[in-house]
Order: C-alpha cells, then structure tokens, then sequence
C-alpha cells in the first residue's frame, strides 16, 4: 500500500483541521528527540558538540507552535529506531522514510521532505549511470525492471558504498547486490563520502538532498547520475518517529508541520538548507 497524505489525514490526522494546537501541550516534562548529528544538511555536529541543521531550525518552530519544551541527543543511526521503542526518548528526527515494515513497530508525523534517492560518482571515475533526470517509482515493476538491469549493466563488478539499515541499503541489497554489485555499508553518511572521495568506493547513493550537502562542497569533483527512485522500499518522504500509538505526540507535530506548510515556514526553511524545495504540501 502506498502511503498517501490523504492516508496520513485520515489517520494521525483524524481530528484534520479542527485540532488546534493546544500551549498546554506537554508541559509537565520536556520531550526527548533522537538524532544523528551526522547527516548534513538534516543534522550536523559542531566541534563543540551542539547540534544544528535543517531538523534542528524545524524542530524549534514546531515545538514553539505545538507548545512543547524539549531536548535533542545525539543517538548511532544503526539502532536508533530500537531505543525508541525501547522508551529511550520521545521521538526520532533524523530524516527517517516512512516504511510499511517500519509503519509495524512505530508511528510517523506527516512527511516534512520528499524528493528520492540515486546514486553519486567522483567525475574522475567516468561512471555514467542511464536515466539521468528521471524518476523510477519502484511500485512499477516494468518500469523499475528496466531500470534496474541499464544501472546493474554498469555497476556490475564494482562497489557501491552506503549507510548502514537506510532504505537505500534495502534498495541495493534487493535490487543490485544479485546482479553482481558489490554493496558496502558504513556506519554514518559522511564515512561513504570520504570513501568515494578517496577512490575507495566506486558510487555511493543517498537521498537526493543529502547528496545536495556533499555535491555543494564538491561542486568540481562529484556528480549524480542515474536516476531517482522512489515509492516502494524507497518510502514515502521523510517523517518524525514516535512510540507506536502515541497518536497525540503524532498528531501535535504533524499539525504543527502542516501550519509550516501552508504559511510558507517549511518551504523558506528548505530553501535555506538545501538551496529548493523539498517539501511536500500538507
């Protein structure tokens, strides 16, 4: 199934436009958020440990519309979803997709970014992927079959570098690693970067927008290719996590992010972090 707005509307947003966002909300203790401060331009880690980025500036208005108080730590991606449902921490905001396999242990806000994933090469490398500037929807199947078999015919025999437990992993383990790619994973984002910088790796892929934050220092050097895929494993857009059936931490942020939306807050903030839009409109 193929999750929607009108899906998320229906569901964490079943009081839709009536809810209003009540100052009162959460005031007895702050709320804990979980992030990585290793995915630029999401989030990011200063020398002094305080954390920034493009969640951190949206977090800030949501919490400041939803009428919440509350504190960010720095938590490893790999195992991150877990210590949510182990009670460590309120919420995940760390560019999650929203997944059906993931949709079966947590909840999601509604979708604050979209835009896919695809692949990125060092131009030196002369690695050109097929269907540059194109969108496969991988609930295609002819579609992404054909997509699939022009990249592997490329890829075969090399390696591909990405972050550990991401909907891209699933991608290329699914997808490549049976047609003869070989796929290595990393902890972190920017561990696959220094790689592919150093002629280790012979692609990475990411997101669309997080490959932004690395092509924007690498202008000369880097490139995208192939095209961007999304739907199926791939998700639909990135989203805040919260406990499963925490409806009403669900419902606060999302009808905060949709105040976002519809005053031009979350597109502004896009703009500011990773140069377009990349916002849905709620």
């Amino acid at each position: 199934m193929t999750i929607t707005r009108s899906t998320f509307l229906r569901g964490s947003l079943a009081l839709g436009a009536t809810l209003a966002l009540r100052p009162a909300f959460a005031q007895d203790r702050k709320l804990v958020f979980a992030t990585e401060g290793a995915f630029p331009p999401f989030n990011m880690t200063r020398p002094d440990g305080t954390l920034y980025g493009f969640e951190l500036d949206m977090l800030a208005e949501i919490a400041k519309r939803a009428g919440f108080q509350y504190e960010v730590i720095a938590q490893a991606w790999d195992g991150m979803i877990q210590g949510l449902v182990d009670g460590k921490y309120d919420a995940v905001i760390d560019s999650v997709t929203i997944t059906q396999k993931r949709l079966e242990v947590v909840d999601f806000s509604l979708p604050y970014t979209t835009g896919g994933s695809t692949f990125v090469v060092m131009k030196e490398s002369g690695i050109e992927l097929p269907g540059v500037g194109t969108v496969v929807n991988l609930d295609e199947p002819e579609a992404t079959e054909a997509a699939v078999a022009a990249i592997a015919e490329v890829l075969e025999g090399k390696t591909v570098g990405v972050h550990v437990s991401t909907i891209q992993s699933d991608f290329l383990n699914q997808y490549l690693a049976p047609r003869g790619v070989t796929i290595r994973t990393y902890p972190n984002g920017p561990d696959v970067y220094q790689d592919l910088s150093n002629g280790r790796l012979d692609a990475g892929m990411a997101s669309v927008t997080n490959i932004s934050a690395f092509l924007q220092k690498n202008t000369d050097t880097a490139t995208t290719t192939g095209p961007a895929f999304k739907g199926g494993v791939m998700g639909s857009g990135a989203a805040i996590v919260v406990q499963k059936g925490n409806t009403e931490l669900a419902d606060r942020l999302s009808a905060a992010l949709k105040s976002m939306s519809e005053d031009g807050t979350l597109e502004k903030l896009s703009n500011q972090w990773f140069g377009l839009n990349v916002t849905p409109k709620l």
